[in-house]
């Protein structure tokens, strides 16, 4: 009689259930819309506001820097494709996802304290070259369009992590391939055959 092994043996890894994917997914997708809708709508509003002589002057996050409404969109689009690639495709949509998050995130902390752009409008204002506004206040939406970056940085994260697990285009978005009819060789074989929608007269 031999002693039994003490060693536990090792825990199997769990596979990913299509329930799992489809609540990862499902929260990808959520984050994704929800930091485009946080930048877009930040990048719309006032993120500096100050004075051109006795004339208010302010610019708006769109005015100041691009970057994060575009980046935005590249989350949107990045999103859809994931439905449309599988494997090293979805990797490097999440890595795209990621980076365009860190870009909008990166370009929010900088546009939070850039005077350039006010000045610009100062100087629009005047007709004078060279002018510099003065009493100058920033807003805090720029720190709403970092917080949709640091959502869409995550939902990168999360399609690099599980992406491969998730569902794609299949073979239902495909076109149908139509079977050979079967051949009929009784009145009941042919009964059958137009009971599956066949053409048993076909050749």
């Amino acid at each position: 009689m031999t002693a039994a092994d003490p060693t536990p043996a090792p825990a199997a890894t769990a596979p990913v259930t299509p329930a799992a994917g489809r609540r990862t997914l499902g929260v990808m997708l959520l984050l994704t819309v929800l930091s485009a809708v946080l930048v877009l709508t930040a990048a719309g509003r006032v993120w500096a506001e100050g004075r051109a002589g006795t004339l208010d002057v302010s610019v708006t996050g769109g005015r100041i820097s691009e970057l994060p409404g575009g980046l935005a969109l590249v989350g949107l689009a990045a999103a859809v494709a994931v439905f449309a690639v599988r494997g090293a495709g979805r990797l490097a949509v999440g890595a795209l996802t990621l980076l365009a998050g860190l870009g909008a995130a990166a370009a929010s902390v900088v546009g939070a304290s850039d005077t350039a752009a006010l000045d610009s409008a100062a100087s629009g204002k005047l007709a004078l070259a060279g002018t510099t506004a003065t009493e100058v206040s920033h807003t805090a939406w720029p720190w709403v369009a970092l917080a949709g970056g640091l959502l869409l940085a995550a939902a990168g994260l999360i399609t690099l992590r599980f992406g491969r697990g998730w569902p794609a285009m299949g073979s239902r978005y495909e076109a149908p391939t139509r079977k050979a009819p079967a051949k009929a060789d009784t009145p009941g074989d042919l009964w059958k055959a137009l009971d599956r929608g066949e053409d048993p007269t076909a050749v």
